[in-house]
């Protein structure tokens, strides 16, 4: 179709199949590349390498690794070649119906359509205008419209080359009118639609010789970016952004093997921070996507991106690193303070899966993807001591307060909607029939899962709560979380500032006190305020008997100040090498053996 002017005629006879078996013939190129690397990598040069270490055994090596680079690129560009094919067949069929929905009313008026697509319609009897003295029936001529591709709210360029308002009695003029500027407008579409694609083809070529070198392979993102930026509305049509995590586990699965690879290798970011879609899915999608995001903030300044381009390239790092268990990136994004959500084991397959939102000054950073994501790491491992099948997930998926004196209930408000989805997702994908679900929150990350627990319906799926540095949940009671008491857990050491943070009503009442008489008055009336001395800033303590949770045993640290403890006992309560009480508590809730923690008394 390129390289001339779109005719209404050729588009009309287009056969859009034949773009389809085109690229059904490029995928089983793609595919058999595949094979062909596969055994390559296993059936030659794993077994080379494994039993022959001389010089030339070394250089076969090389050469057979060249050749499995070579077979990766045929497979990824061949496949980059099917999607445009597709796309292009799929976008290309809504301008076609027009056009022949148009051509379809012009054969039933007996309009003469010609091959430049102006419409000849013709004479018509009408009713005479009795105030320029005209009696009875008078004849009016036919005429010609020429088409004109112009969007409905653009100025019209008249009928027979009239002015647009210089109306044509003939009934037929305007119908004919019609049917040109709507046949005009579809043979436009399919044009740029045709262009769009033409481009992104153009691309889609090697260069001579047999060898991909770092050039050839950074070309091969260069190209997904092109077939993405054509085929983007082709793929992002069909995808359920609106419908639950189930649906989206339904429609996925009802996809073919060469549609998913579509999304996963052409347009990752449409499915990798999707709620339904299944864990490894989501993990390659994301790490498909990961470069391009870097790329993306490489080439913007400010802070902001500065920060999450560290935390990214840190993630990076650790994808490339051997973890037990696996590492999975189930999202990332750019949005607010960043986004990433990463597990520890297959939340799919394990048994027990736990997803913990982190709370006070976490951000898209190089410390998420050192500290933030130890904890998760470390919950896993303590988990798998009491039950192999367990995951471990750090949930990033809002924007928590950065500091202290900006601590309202927005953020958990607007967070704890995205997290219920993404819990609902877990339960969508989870291949056991009854997986057991634990949501935890620290620090601020506490009052987003009990905003999440206290919507319609709780948490979906949660078996159990965690709650640990809590400055409150915004609920007076356990049993308010959805899940019944005794399966709402809770840590906070005495020298945890944040699980210590005065009430509004005692910071309130303690200030005037302050004014009326002193440190002394703000204490008096500031506990007057908290008949109980059991209310925090987001509400009851979750430590408190009024309470009424399950409280675990911890180490309660260096005391603030006069140990210079500062807030060391508010972040250790997942690390084992500091706090191996906690760690271990909340290692056996997770696992589903709660049994075996140990407590600790209320405040």
């Amino acid at each position: 179709m390129t390289g001339t002017a779109l005719t209404w005629q050729q588009l009309r006879d287009l056969k859009r199949p034949e773009f389809e078996d085109a690229g059904d013939g490029w995928h089983e190129v793609s595919g058999r590349a595949d094979a062909d690397r596969v055994r390559t990598d296993k059936a030659m040069t794993a077994k080379l390498r494994d039993t022959q270490d001389s010089e030339s055994a070394k250089a076969a090596v090389a050469r057979l690794e060249r050749l499995s680079r070579n077979y990766q690129y045929i497979q990824t560009e061949s496949g980059l070649i099917r999607t445009t094919l597709n796309g292009l067949a799929a976008e290309l069929a809504d301008p076609q119906r027009q056009l022949k929905q148009a051509l379809d009313e012009a054969e039933g008026l007996k309009f003469t359509v010609h091959t430049d697509g102006s419409i000849s319609y013709p004479a018509a009897v009408v009713c005479g205008d009795p105030l320029a003295g005209e009696k009875g029936e008078k004849n009016v001529p036919g005429g010609t419209a020429q088409g004109s591709a112009r969007l409905p709210l653009e100025p019209h360029p008249g009928l027979n080359g009239q002015p647009a308002f210089d109306l044509n009695p003939n009934p037929y003029a305007a119908m004919a009118q019609d049917i040109a500027d709507r046949m005009a407008r579809a043979v436009r579409s399919a044009a740029e639609i045709d262009r769009r694609y033409a481009s992104a083809l153009r691309k889609l070529k090697a260069a001579a010789g047999l060898d991909v070198t770092e050039a050839t392979l950074k070309d091969v993102a260069g190209d997904t970016a092109a077939v993405r930026r054509a085929a983007g509305g082709y793929l992002g049509e069909g995808v359920p952004f609106d419908k639950s995590p189930a649906e989206r586990k339904d429609w996925w699965d009802g996809l073919t093997e060469e549609q998913r690879q579509e999304y996963l290798g052409v347009a990752p970011d449409l499915v990798g921070n999707l709620d339904g879609i299944p864990a490894v899915a989501r993990d390659e999608a994301n790490r498909n996507h990961l470069p391009v995001l870097i790329d993306s903030l490489e080439k913007r300044g400010g802070d902001d991106p500065r920060t999450m381009l560290g935390g990214l390239r840190a993630i990076e790092d650790k994808l490339g690193e051997s973890s037990v268990p696996r590492m999975y990136l189930l999202g990332i994004g750019e949005e607010g303070n960043g986004r990433a959500i990463v597990s520890y084991g297959n939340p799919d397959t394990a048994k027990n899966v736990s997803a913990y939102v982190p709370g006070l000054g976490t951000k898209l950073d190089e410390e998420f993807a050192g500290g933030t994501l130890k904890r998760a790491h470390d919950t896993v491992i303590g988990a798998r001591r009491y039950d192999e099948s367990s995951a471990s997930i750090v949930w990033l998926g809002y924007d928590a307060p950065q500091n202290v004196d900006v601590m309202s209930k927005g953020d958990a408000e607007r967070g704890a909607p995205a997290y219920n989805e993404f819990m609902s997702g877990l339960g969508a994908t989870n291949e056991n029939k009854d997986p057991h679900l634990t949501a935890i929150g620290h620090s601020y990350g506490s009052l987003a899962v009990g905003t999440a627990a206290q919507r319609d319906g709780g948490i979906p799926g949660a078996d159990d709560i965690i709650l640990v540095g809590s400055p409150g949940t915004g609920a007076d009671k356990a049993e308010d979380l959805g899940v019944g008491k005794d399966h709402v857990y809770v840590g906070a050491a005495d020298n945890d500032v944040v699980t210590q943070l005065p009430s509004k009503q005692q910071s309130g009442a303690g200030y005037l006190g302050l004014l009326a008489g002193g440190p002394l008055g703000a204490y008096v009336v500031g506990d007057l305020a908290d008949k109980g001395d059991d209310d925090l800033y987001f509400g009851k303590d979750p430590a408190s008997e009024a309470f009424g949770a399950t409280r675990f045993e911890v180490d309660h640290g260096l005391r603030p100040i006069r140990d210079m403890g500062g807030v060391d006992a508010h972040s250790q309560y997942f690390t084992p090498e500091k706090d191996p009480v906690a760690a271990d508590n909340m290692a056996r809730i997770v696992a589903g053996k709660p049994d075996g923690i140990q407590k600790e008394g209320w405040r």
